[in-house]
């Protein structure tokens, strides 16, 4: 990898990349309906970028889930760039963010094979395992405190 680097998807064309790895990896890659994947908090929510260099090869979004708490969705890296350190370096600009904008907890649904993933950046399983979109889940959270 030339120079990785995970920042907030601030210009249209940042959207855009992040929406065209979403779609790669979610609906391409694992069969998620596209009318599922992209919903009414993609107007609202801060999207992420992760690029190699001009490539796109990560994505991930944050809102608002409740008072102080953000919930961390659409987190997705390109297949080929997997094992890479690619998530991770999303997942901490993402909580960069978080923290500085004043959420105190992060919530997120977690693929169940991404599970363990999650849990090496702090976040701790919530309840049992349920279905979104066709895949297994879990509920994961994490303090910023």
């Amino acid at each position: 990898m030339d120079e990785l680097e995970a920042q907030i998807a601030d210009t249209e064309q940042e959207r855009e990349d992040a929406f065209a790895v979403r779609h790669e990896v979610f609906v391409k890659e694992q069969g998620v309906d596209d009318t599922l994947e992209y919903d009414a908090h993609d107007a609202t929510a801060t999207h992420f970028v992760a690029y190699d260099g001009d490539e796109p090869i990560g994505a991930a979004r944050l809102r608002e889930y409740e008072d102080g708490v953000g919930k961390v969705e659409r987190v997705a890296v390109r297949a080929s760039r997997r094992e890479a350190g690619v998530g991770r370096a999303l997942m901490e600009r993402l909580e960069q963010h978080a923290a500085a904008v004043g959420f105190d907890t992060l919530t997120l649904h977690s693929q169940t094979q991404a599970a363990d993933f999650y849990r090496t950046l702090g976040y701790e399983r919530r309840g049992a395992t349920f279905e979104e979109a066709g895949i297994p889940h879990v509920e994961m959270r994490k303090s910023l405190e």
